[in-house]
């Protein structure tokens, strides 16, 4: 599953290597272009249900809200502030049968030729993979590889620190990892929208054997001028898990979201 993982990073970077090469002299106005100070507040929030496989095996009720704040920041150029939190919850008979949340908060510096610096804090628990409390901390760049009207490909490299600690007696640990995320969108037309994610995350100290993976794809549909339905894909993966947990998640998803 990593080499799947690793061979499809490569080639989807492989693909796009010529069109970013052949910037137009547009492109290249727009990357040293200082942003005129013009503040930009997006929001959204999410219903739905998400089938999950793995750990918990169930139907959800999910939950999500994020947010998109823009404005000038450093040499007055682009500075992004986002904000991502989800809840997926089960219950029968009075006991949970799946339980998750989810919480990510990041700060994007547009420097100069497409890059970027960011700072990042995650948080998750969901005692169905025995995560008491699972905190990452993390700093990088990242490069806007191709971006137009239609689509967009961005790849982020880092570095994190994660603190686990656990719903059972196994003793909390911490440690450092390299990271890894592209991401993809395209506007196949005007009422879709396809977004693509490829993400891992190996711990320095035991590169090999403690690593995570995520892959996540999904298609939103324009309702309405404010109103979307997405159906949406995502597998996780985790190498270094305790007796008796799976390695690999999945979920399912289909929601309809409102964006204000």
């Amino acid at each position: 599953m990593r080499r799947f993982f690793y061979f499809a990073l490569f080639a989807t970077l492989f693909l796009y290597a010529d069109e970013v090469k052949l910037t137009d002299v547009e492109g290249k106005y727009k990357a040293y272009h200082k942003l005129e100070v013009e503040h930009q507040f997006k929001q959204h929030i999410g219903f739905g249900f998400a089938n999950t496989t793995g750990n918990s095996e169930t139907l959800n009720f999910s939950f999500d809200y994020n947010f998109e704040y823009i404005t000038a920041g450093y040499s007055n150029q682009e500075l992004k502030l986002l904000f991502d939190t989800r809840a997926y919850i089960s219950e029968s008979n009075h006991e949970k049968d799946d339980e998750e949340y989810k919480a990510w908060l990041r700060c994007e510096q547009m420097i100069v030729d497409n890059w970027f610096g960011y700072l990042s804090s995650r948080w998750e628990r969901n005692r169905f993979q025995n995560y008491e409390n699972k905190t990452t901390l993390g700093i990088g760049l990242g490069k806007d590889l191709l971006s137009d009207s239609n689509q967009s490909l961005t790849l982020t490299l880092g570095v994190a620190y994660t603190f686990e600690y656990y719903s059972d007696d196994t003793p909390h640990y911490n440690y450092s990892s390299i990271t890894q995320y592209l991401d993809y969108k395209n506007q196949l037309n005007e009422i879709s929208n396809l977004y693509l994610k490829l993400g891992a995350m190996e711990s320095f100290e035991h590169f090999r054997d403690d690593y995570e993976l995520v892959m996540l794809a999904g298609v939103k549909f324009i309702i309405a001028q404010s109103l979307n339905l997405s159906i949406e894909s995502e597998v996780d993966y985790d190498a270094s898990v305790a007796d008796g947990y799976e390695k690999t998640d999945t979920k399912t998803l289909i929601k309809l979201g409102y964006d204000f």
